[in-house]
């Protein structure tokens, strides 16, 4: 078997990162060696893997759907945007530069297409069959002249394309035939059918119109996958999280002592892996919450100051809503304030920055005795260690160089009381360290919380991956679905007018 599948979706955020892990799973688990793809994907929340190289969060979660390692040939290509109209190009794990929306998709995305097919190939000449995923819309017309993600690989290698569609949104039905209908022939061509996504209630009531969209396009539909909670895996585009805390409240389960802890997330500009707190929500008695007003930390045994792609502009934003001087106050009197990477950065005391903002000297809020200076170099490593008496394995994404002058060491920062300050992504998901640390913060706090002894979150992540595969088992046609992975798309799909403009 040498299979490929792209899974597009109708709109952003219809569900193509959640259905390509499903189907990774469930193929995984009938023998098949498999491994996800993504030629482009623009994300604030990456990854680093064990050689030393950046890539979008969601295709290491597909890797793990697929039990194994994730490598830069999965996503060869991630932008990480800088603001509204610039972005840092990533290209095979390592960025290559900055560059503007017009200057990216006027020429350099085109030249990058040799690239991205031949890491797709690499792959498919690796594995049993290759589950990519596209981004955005494969109808979007003003850029299909440079498209490298959608149609533009799929046409190139001859890959079926599923569209996924999100009926949770309403109008299902005009997006799958209006984004066939806008693609032209060739495109048309393999456009196989279609996936309905996030469906609430009877699926008898659906069906007649699943019946009527395939008169109309000549394509079937593949499944209907009902709506579940707790079903999606990280979080692609930081640029989207809600400033009041709707992106990921935490569903609490009973604590196991007499208190819960509470946890507020400063919502900060260009928040990059807020995943981070994943590990927090999942605890039982944990509420994570994301805030953005001085009066939300009040509350709060615990602020985080989570990472960003822009550490002066965050800084400002917290300045300019008073929740710099709030955090100060907190440091102050003893209350627990953890910062990770740029968090870490804009707790210390003097911040040297020609690099991200270019904004030169500016002053950090000075709770930490930490000197940061940008390097153009950045720093990509997978460190490991111990805090707490216990072992911690994290990642690190930074162009901010540290130096500590003072305090206890912390994971390669510092501490002071009950501020804590590290550049290591993804410690709190070493159960251990976790434990310990929120022992500390609830003693700080003053709470009669215990954490959990038996949460594993890497057990957690893998009960979720199964979750998605149970879905494709059991409610899309998997037999179809192979052959469409096996084949190709079906001969003699009809042409759907009036295609793609001239």
């Amino acid at each position: 078997m040498n299979g490929g599948l792209l899974v597009a979706g109708t709109t952003s955020d219809a569900g193509k990162s959640v259905v390509t892990a499903g189907i990774c799973r469930w193929l995984v688990r009938q023998g098949v060696k498999v491994a996800p793809f993504k030629a482009q994907n623009m994300s604030l929340n990456s990854f680093v893997t064990r050689e030393g190289a950046e890539i979008g969060r969601a295709q290491a979660m597909q890797a793990q759907a697929c039990r194994v390692e994730p490598t830069a040939l999965m996503n060869p290509v991630l932008l990480k945007p800088g603001g509204e109209q610039s972005s840092q190009v990533v290209l095979l794990g390592k960025p290559v530069g900055e560059l503007s929306a017009r200057g990216y998709h006027g020429g350099r995305q085109q030249r990058l297409l040799g690239t991205v097919l031949d890491c797709l190939a690499e792959l498919r000449g690796t594995y049993d069959a290759v589950i990519c995923e596209g981004a955005g819309s494969p109808a979007e017309i003003n850029l299909r002249r440079t498209d490298i993600v959608n149609m533009g690989i799929a046409r190139n290698a001859r890959l079926p394309v599923l569209v996924v569609g999100d009926i949770d949104r309403g109008g299902v039905f005009a997006s799958f035939f209006g984004t066939v209908a806008l693609l032209s022939p060739e495109d048309q061509e393999l456009v196989a059918g279609f996936l309905v996504n996030k469906f609430r209630g009877d699926v008898s009531l659906l069906e007649p119109g699943l019946d009527m969209l395939r008169d109309l396009t000549g394509r079937r539909t593949y499944g209907v996958l009902p709506f579940r909670h707790g079903l999606g895996i990280d979080e692609e585009d930081g640029l989207r999280v809600s400033l009041r805390g709707t992106v990921r409240e935490s569903t609490v389960t009973p604590p196991v002592g007499e208190d819960v802890l509470r946890v507020a997330v400063c919502a900060i500009p260009l928040m990059s892996n807020f995943t981070d707190v994943d590990a927090l929500a999942a605890e039982p008695g944990v509420v994570v919450r994301f805030v953005d007003r001085p009066e939300e930390l009040a509350d709060a045994d615990l602020a985080v100051v989570p990472g960003t792609r822009g550490t002066v502009r965050a800084l400002e934003w917290l300045r300019e809503r008073g929740l710099a001087d709030a955090l100060v106050r907190r440091a102050a009197e003893g209350r627990p304030v953890l910062g990770v990477c740029g968090g870490f950065q804009i707790l210390g005391e003097h911040i040297e920055d020609d690099v991200e903002s270019r904004a030169g000297a500016v002053a950090g809020l000075g709770v930490l005795p930490v000197r940061v200076r940008f390097a153009r170099e950045k720093t990509l490593t997978r460190p490991s260690g111990e805090a707490l008496g216990e072992r911690v394995d994290g990642y690190e994404i930074h162009h901010g160089v540290a130096t500590v002058e003072g305090g206890d060491p912390f994971l390669d920062g510092c501490r002071v009381g009950q501020t804590w300050g590290t550049h290591w992504h993804g410690s709190l998901e070493s159960d251990g360290f976790r434990r310990a640390f929120l022992r500390e913060v609830a003693a700080a706090a003053g709470r009669r919380f215990v954490p959990a002894p038996d949460t594993s979150f890497a057990a957690l992540r893998e009960e979720q991956l199964d979750r998605l595969g149970d879905l494709i088992e059991q409610h899309a046609d998997t037999d179809a679905l192979w052959r469409l992975i096996e084949s190709g798309a079906p001969q003699g799909l009809p042409f759907i007018p009036p295609g793609a403009p001239a």
